[in-house]
């Protein structure tokens, strides 16, 4: 199986070409698929309603709904169609997130009554080959080829405003000049890498190059104990790695409620990962014997050395190379610089998805480009009205095992708010499902404002808290509240029924020994 970059890809840097060893069969459809080496960007007749430049997920969406309202629309990426999601994110993660799963379920099999026999053989290159043919597979939704037939003009290249509403693509073959309408900025973000000493001379990978191994690493060390690290920490546990895992707060997930966290933390030591936060004075020294990390945790010093460094400590917006400047955009480090509704300091530009949002999640920037086809297509003066970011309300989750989901806000953000709010928890483990499944570990909390139904925020950790909390998310977004999930029959027996036993909690909480006390009086009327 080679090792070098994948033929027919123009344009593209070194550390580009690395997200996508190696050279297989799978890889080499990915390529045809979402950076044909043969393809030829078209000639622009006339002006665009919509330049959409980067066709991540935010300008995917953007670019595709708004041709099939009939508008003529253009979208450029230098890279690899898909985005982040499809190549080093969302779909690779998960394709290995699932096969951990399966290694760790056949351990723990004698809980279940099943003996699996000595000698099983575990293929961590089979592991990754899986992962590479599906998401070969999935990656057709997001061609050049079905975005060309859904009448959408793919340009490859890197796409540069050269004035307000100019934009040159430059590809391979030579430079195309777009003439637009109105535009859409969805260049994404990439991995940040921190300024710890000695970590570029060691040598290290991201999310955007773990998924290029065959190999697993005997030793590795993770940096950033947020959602990334969180999950391919414990992923590679579980194929075997001896994982330390390096956060420089407390425990793990820091943004997550701290019981929350702490079943995860509790979980993924029992894998087998070693968590070494509040970590101090990290120092990295590349070796004979590898990459040696030094650090003081809880005061205690650290000196261990791993055969691959994965880093995991946030994102950085795509910013480089666009012409922001020359189309009188504004930006920070933070990233582009919008409105509500999305429009930058060019009305005529607008932004979504990772590059302006701090939630940068597959499904916020969906969200987020619908607001923009709406705002950049639809102007006010046509009735419509304008779609707002400040309307959203956005779900996450950590697929860890248990996954911990949530949405809304947390207790304290309701406080900071001025809200009163009840909080009730409600454990898996008096779940009758959950039991049987062996997926005791987790809970379902909700919080809503006193004195109404409305739910403010909930809190799922859980196997699957990434399915369960949609409930929750429809029941906010149309404001149906508590009362429309505690009237609604959930299937026994399943895990979702959770959503209803915390429900019923704040239903049981305004049960008063006043009304009680009413209605044995009305009952001891009713037997006269």
């Amino acid at each position: 199986m080679s090792t070098q970059p994948l033929p027919g890809i123009s344009g593209m840097s070194e550390e580009n070409q690395s997200m996508i060893l190696p050279n297989d069969e799978y890889n080499q459809q990915l390529v045809r698929n979402v950076h044909p080496g043969d393809w030829t960007n078209p000639e622009p007749t006339g002006r665009y309603n919509l330049v959409v430049v980067g066709a991540g997920t935010a300008g995917l969406i953007t670019a595709v709904v708004a041709a099939s309202l009939g508008a003529k629309v253009a979208l450029i990426e230098k890279h690899l169609m898909g985005g982040d999601c499809l190549n080093v994110g969302c779909v690779p993660s998960k394709g290995v997130i699932r096969a951990a799963r399966v290694w760790a379920d056949l351990r723990k099999a004698t809980e279940f009554g099943l003996h699996i026999p000595p000698g099983v053989k575990y293929d961590f290159g089979a592991v990754m080959a899986r992962m590479r043919k599906l998401r070969a597979r999935i990656s057709q939704n997001d061609s050049v080829q079905r975005y060309t037939k859904l009448g959408v003009d793919v340009y490859i290249g890197n796409g540069r405003f050269l004035g307000a509403d100019t934009v040159q693509v430059e590809g391979a073959a030579g430079n195309r000049i777009l003439m637009f309408a109105k535009a859409a900025v969805c260049t994404g973000a990439r991995a940040t890498v921190p300024p710890i000493p000695g970590l570029h001379e060691a040598g290290y990978r991201t999310n955007e190059t773990v998924f290029s191994l065959t190999e697993l690493p005997q030793r590795l060390g993770v940096i950033g104990a947020g959602p990334i690290g969180c999950e391919l920490a414990q992923a590679f546990a579980r194929f075997g790695s001896q994982v330390y895992l390096i956060e420089a707060t407390h425990g793990i997930m820091p943004n997550e409620d701290r019981d929350a966290a702490d079943l995860v933390e509790q979980q993924i030591v029992r894998d087998g990962v070693k968590l070494l936060c509040c970590g101090q004075d990290l120092q990295i020294q590349k070796t004979a014997e590898g990459k040696r990390l030094t650090v003081d945790s809880h005061g205690q010093p650290y000196d261990v050395t791993v055969d691959e460094i994965l880093v995991g400590v946030g994102r950085t917006p795509n910013l480089e190379r666009i012409g922001l400047e020359a189309a009188g955009v504004e930006y920070d480090k933070h990233g582009i610089t919008v409105n509500s509704r999305l429009q930058t300091t060019n009305p005529k530009i607008f932004a979504a998805g990772d590059v302006c949002s701090r939630y940068k999640f597959t499904h916020a920037a969906d969200a987020m480009a619908q607001i923009v086809i709406q705002n950049a297509l639809f102007p006010h003066p046509l009735g419509l009205g304008y779609a707002s970011v400040e309307s959203l309300n956005i779900p996450w989750c950590t697929f860890t095992e248990p996954e911990v989901a949530h949405v809304g806000m947390y207790e304290k953000d309701a406080k900071e708010k001025g809200l009163d709010v009840e909080t009730y928890t409600y454990k898996l483990d008096e779940v009758d499902r959950a039991i049987l499944d062996g997926e005791e570990d987790g809970f379902a909390r909700i919080h809503i404002q006193k004195g109404t139904d409305r739910i403010l925020g909930a809190t799922i950790v859980a196997s699957h808290a990434g399915d369960l909390i949609n409930e929750f998310s429809i029941v906010m977004k149309t404001g149906a509240g508590a009362k429309t999930i505690a009237g609604t029959i959930h299937p026994y027996p399943t895990q979702a029924e959770v959503n209803k036993k915390v429900v019923n909690l704040w239903r049981k909480a305004h049960f008063t020994e006043a009304t009680k006390n009413m209605l044995i009086k009305l009952f001891v009327w009713m037997r006269r």
